[in-house]
């Protein structure tokens, strides 16, 4: 790490699904230090998905903090999926597995209508289960809330993270009634504030902790992507797809949430054929370069290892791969599975019915060349890649400005956007895609009642 000397720096934690990543940046938004913390992603069964949460949201943090904490660092905040839960005890020590997104202990059942909010009733059914595992908890608490306390002692979250625990959070404070519902009282859940404000501070440092956000929305800050048809394409452990318009409209099976510029909404939404899925073709599939395969010789991942959230809300789907043969080996699987990844992109464009300026790649799969350029060869288009993987990381560090006074827009975070490189399509690849992305549709429509 770069020793850091500058006395305007903010600090930004991101409690991600396999890591903490964290940064700390300068006012221009230059990365001067960053460290990854690396977690364990348990999965002990095909529909379970969870943390050690001390583990990786109050020991991760800590040590992000600690590896990165000096005296010129004015601010810290957190960024953190969504949703998450676990119980807490009065230290803020937690009791309970930390459920993850997606985590069958969360299952909503669904009447017809897909949701719409992201993970709306996931995070309610998450509090009920661990109220039952932990009835005397001193708190339920998400990710956030959890390492918020271990920095400063407050378990705070922001207004956004609350809503997604709709209906236990109706947008202006935690419902006695839906908690008491999933057996909890209200003041076991944490406090909520706006994102950016100052919320604490850090014992014996004087650094503020910032209310930070959605680890998607603090990506969305620094991308750049604000412009109505840009794209973008979030590459983390889960794929997120957001495409910018003017205004506000409703697709079936997207999801349409406001753009933090005025007038603005981003529709799309997120998907398991990010780098869960590819990180398991790793492990299972022998070490081979995806950039050497014939282009007429890929097979087609169906990529839903653990079932699909946007556009096909199908937890039960599960992963196919068709079509292979005795010309195929592992290069061809494994850029099929990358090629699957860029399908998916491209189907949620081509829902959302926006016509597209440009396409901005951001995440840590982002240093995933192979995968980067399937995404360019899938969609047809150009791939713009940020310059910083730890995108959520640099959003969150923005807000730790606003909190102590800097900064007074989060749409001026725009400024920090800056691209590293631009993957182009391989026009050899063309024809043979178009065909694969015909199959991958008809792999992906619902099946025949």
């Amino acid at each position: 790490m770069t020793p850091v000397s500058r006395t305007d720096v903010t600090i930004g934690i991101d409690v991600g699904t396999t890591a903490v990543k964290a940064v700390a940046a300068d006012e221009d938004g230059q990365v001067m230090a960053r460290v990854r913390i690396p977690h364990r992603l348990r999965v002990p069964a095909a529909d379970r998905l969870e943390h050690d949460a001390d583990e990786a949201w109050r020991r991760g943090p800590l040590a992000a903090w600690d590896q990165l904490a000096r005296p010129q660092a004015r601010a810290v905040a957190v960024s953190a999926m969504v949703p998450s839960m676990t119980a807490v005890n009065s230290a803020g020590r937690p009791l309970t597995p930390g459920l993850l997104y997606g985590d069958g202990r969360g299952r909503v059942p669904v009447s017809g209508e897909q949701p719409s909010l992201p993970s709306a009733g996931e995070a309610a059914a998450f509090v009920r289960w661990t109220a039952r595992q932990a009835p005397e908890a001193a708190g339920f608490w998400p990710a956030p809330a959890v390492a918020n306390h271990a920095l400063a002692g407050e378990p705070v979250i922001d207004v956004a993270t609350a809503i997604t625990s709709f209906p236990l959070f109706d947008g202006t404070g935690w419902s006695a009634a839906a908690c008491a519902d999933c057996g909890v009282t209200v003041d076991r859940m944490p406090r909520v504030d706006a994102v950016g404000v100052a919320a604490g501070r850090v014992p014996g440092t004087g650094v503020v902790l910032a209310v930070g956000a959605i680890d998607a929305l603090c990506e969305q800050f620094v991308a750049g992507a604000d412009n109505d048809g840009d794209v973008l394409v979030l590459c983390g452990a889960t794929l997120i797809v957001w495409t910018t318009i003017a205004g506000a409209r409703q697709v079936p099976g997207l999801w349409t949430v406001p753009h933090p510029i005025a007038g603005m909404s981003t529709i799309g939404g997120a998907s398991n054929a990010g780098g869960l899925f590819l990180n398991w073709v790793d492990r299972v599939v022998g070490q081979a370069d995806p950039d050497v395969v014939d282009p007429r010789r890929v097979p087609v991942w169906s990529p839903y290892i653990r079932g699909e959230r946007t556009p096909l809300h199908d937890p039960d789907r599960r992963a196919v791969l068709d079509g292979l043969n005795l010309t195929h080996d592992a290069a061809s699987v494994r850029r099929a599975a990358y090629e699957a990844s860029g399908f998916v992109v491209r189907q949620l464009v081509e829902r959302s019915g926006a016509p597209v300026s440009r396409i901005v790649a951001a995440g840590g799969g982002t240093r995933v060349q192979p995968w980067m350029q399937a995404i360019a060869d899938a969609t047809g288009r150009p791939v713009e890649v940020s310059a910083v993987a730890e995108g959520a990381a640099l959003g969150a560090a923005f807000l730790g400005r606003m909190a102590v006074g800097w900064e007074s827009s989060i749409t001026d975070a725009a400024r920090w956007a800056r691209i590293e490189r631009i993957v182009e399509p391989q026009p050899a690849w063309r024809g043979a895609v178009e065909d694969r992305y015909a199959r991958f549709l008809e792999l992906s429509a619902p099946p025949a009642r």
